[in-house]
């Protein structure tokens, strides 16, 4: 059975119809045996019944799971309505994507206009393709010229989605994942306004920490790519008035929206977050927590880096942790000073046990030296008479090979020319791309292996560490993004929980999909802090203390620290993305982490219950911490 997706996880629809008026609705279709699978296992399934009904010329998709019929006894009563679709309406829905396999179940994945993607519905008895024509009797469908099993959706309402559209997109970007991801920012320049949006992507962050950065040209042949979504995170004022006038002009969706015309700039913060005066011009609502106060009671304050005499006591006279709930417990409030990294990071990635002796991760390290070898072996040995014939793996050495000469270049340990950390980086992601073939690489895997490199220092250590991390993260890098589409979802439902009136706001400024923290989730604050403050805030993150997606509430930490600015300037999507991108070395890293602890006290089981089964980064705790 081909389950390559199902890491994706139900999204409630943002607008749905009261029960008075779906009661007058009339039924158009009703499929029975549609299943969604909240696990990787085929076996665990929630069965239920697709139904697509019409009112006011409106079609509707809901998916109701049977009562009581699940295939796993785990799965509760919340699982099943976790993942209910009820009346969504088509003018929501961007695109569908159908997968009939010749061996295997059919399903097709629902994508709507914010991007999120509705779980797969598996069609157990068959019936996509009468399920597309009942679509098509109602709604009008267009197969994508990209890929022929993707069918768009013929709406044109949603303005994030003109923009987006209006870019110049990679053909090889999945229509599921319709939005880029923001890289470094960036400010508009009102005067040029001969310039197309395609300009945008040569301008960086004035706040970058690693300075200029290489012009990026256009590579449609990229797997998933950030430069991509470096245009999504500069469409501000000067590229939606530009995009919009081409649409007005070649397409005739409308007019510019004069409101853009003679908006002026938003203030950007000059200082860091929690030193910030933010100017009121408009009543914000209270927050429902006090959060303030929250922090004060519950988020407790860090304390010194351990060293090496402390962490030494938390070992036997083999070399065991003893306690390694306690140890994680110490890193996360305190942190790890940088010499001592190198032993304790492979334990929090689990690349060693923690009731590992001396001999035996010795022993373990001349193992996985010989192994890592083997792997690397295998891309050298490629001649280039076999290069020739071999795409994929041309298209992977050209794009790691573009990436690494313009990753952390301005960081002393790989500045320089013919820097041989440099090629060292350079060999680790091509053994990587040939260990994880399915996965490959990816723009953005660069930023997560570049402090491990300078931590670990020895290339077979440091790969084996990185990949111990992607096993957590890979689904942050899935060609289909259900992985960040499952952590955005969880995001706007822990938001929702601790702050509602922030929610709402962004509810009736479309700016539900989250899609602002992009950045944030997908490299997990790399681009927000110094180089040194990254490698302490991945520590605490990697101890999986709390939670393990403690992240998720350092982002809602961060939006509530800013919630004043946000509502009291009334930002829109883009001036909110603008904003966001620009806080970049401007946030208080120990103060965030703090409340972010708070935060995800006070959220309790309430939180937990927020966040999807299975969303990154996740791998069971029993693997990791045995003895807990």
């Amino acid at each position: 059975q081909d389950l390559s997706d199902d890491a994706d996880y139900a999204l409630q629809s943002a607008s749905m119809m009261d029960s008075e008026k779906r009661s007058l609705s009339s039924l158009i279709y009703l499929k029975d045996n549609v299943a969604i699978h909240p696990t990787q296992f085929a076996s665990e399934r929630i069965s239920g019944r697709l139904k697509l009904t019409k009112q006011d010329s409106v079609l509707f998709l809901s998916w109701i799971p049977y009562k009581g019929q699940t295939s796993n006894a785990k799965l509760s009563e919340k699982d099943r309505s976790l993942y209910t679709i009820t009346a969504v309406p088509f003018t929501e829905v961007r695109s569908i994507r159908r997968h009939t396999p010749a061996l295997g179940w059919q399903y097709v994945i629902v994508v709507l206009s914010s991007g999120l993607a509705f779980p797969p519905l598996y069609f157990y008895n068959g019936g996509v393709r009468e399920f597309l024509a009942i679509v098509k009797q109602h709604v009008f469908l267009a197969r994508s010229a990209e890929d022929a099993n993707v069918f768009l959706v013929n709406d044109f309402q949603s303005p994030l989605q003109r923009t987006l559209s209006s870019l110049e997109l990679p053909s090889s970007l999945p229509v599921a994942s319709g939005q880029s991801y923001p890289s470094d920012g960036g400010s508009s320049n009102d005067n040029n306004q001969g310039r197309t949006s395609a300009g945008v992507d040569n301008r960086v962050s004035r706040f970058s920490q690693y300075g200029p950065r290489k012009h990026k040209n256009h590579d449609p042949t990229r797997d998933l790519s950030i430069h991509l979504l470096e245009k999504f995170s500069l469409v501000t004022k000067f590229a939606r008035e530009t995009t919009t006038q081409l649409f007005s002009e070649n397409n005739g969706f409308g007019s510019v929206d004069k409101r853009w015309n003679n908006q002026p700039g938003p203030h950007y913060p000059e200082k860091h977050l929690n030193d910030e005066e933010i100017p009121i011009t408009v009543d914000v609502p209270a927050d429902p927590l006090e959060f303030n106060k929250l922090s004060l009671v519950w988020g407790k304050p860090r304390q010194p880096p351990m060293g090496s005499k402390e962490f030494t006591a938390f070992l036997d006279s083999e070399g065991r942790v003893v306690e390694s709930k306690a140890l994680r417990e110490r890193v996360f409030y305190g942190g790890i000073e940088h010499q001592l990294r190198r032993e304790v990071w492979p334990f929090l990635l689990g690349y060693y046990a923690y009731d590992s002796t001396y001999a035996e991760r010795e022993y373990l390290r001349a193992v996985k030296r010989m192994e890592y070898a083997t792997l690397k072996q295998q891309w050298q040995s490629i001649s280039p008479e076999q290069a020739k014939r071999f795409t994929k793996y041309r298209e992977r050495k050209g794009l790691i090979d573009k990436d690494v000469v313009r990753t952390d270049r301005a960081f002393e340990y790989y500045e320089g020319d013919d820097n041989l950390n440099v090629n060292s980086m350079r060999d680790i992601l091509l053994t990587y791309s040939f260990y994880n073939f399915d996965l490959g690489y990816c723009q953005g895997m660069s930023d997560y292996l570049s402090p491990i490199l300078f931590v670990m220092g020895d290339e077979s250590e440091t790969f084996w560490c990185f990949v111990a991390l992607m096993e957590r993260l890979g689904p942050n890098f899935n060609r289909d993004q259900n992985g960040m589409h499952t952590q955005l979802f969880a995001l706007s439902k822990l938001v929702e929980l601790l702050d509602s009136p922030l929610h709402n706001y962004f509810k009736q400024n479309d700016c539900l999909n989250y899609f602002f923290c992009f950045r944030w989730i997908l490299i997990q604050f790399k681009r927000e802090f110094e180089y040194e403050k990254t490698m302490q805030l991945w520590e605490v993150l990697w101890t999986q203390y709390l939670t393990e997606h403690l992240h998720l509430y350092v982002c809602v930490a961060i939006l509530k620290r800013c919630r004043s600015k946000i509502m009291g300037e009334q930002m829109d999507f883009d001036t909110l993305l603008k904003f966001i991108n620009e806080l970049s070395g401007h946030i208080d890293l120990d103060s965030t982490v703090r409340d972010a602890e708070a935060l995800c006290i006070c959220a309790g089981e309430n939180g937990a219950a927020s966040i999807p089964p299975g969303t990154p980064p996740s791998l069971p705790l029993d693997i990791l911490y045995p003895d807990d």
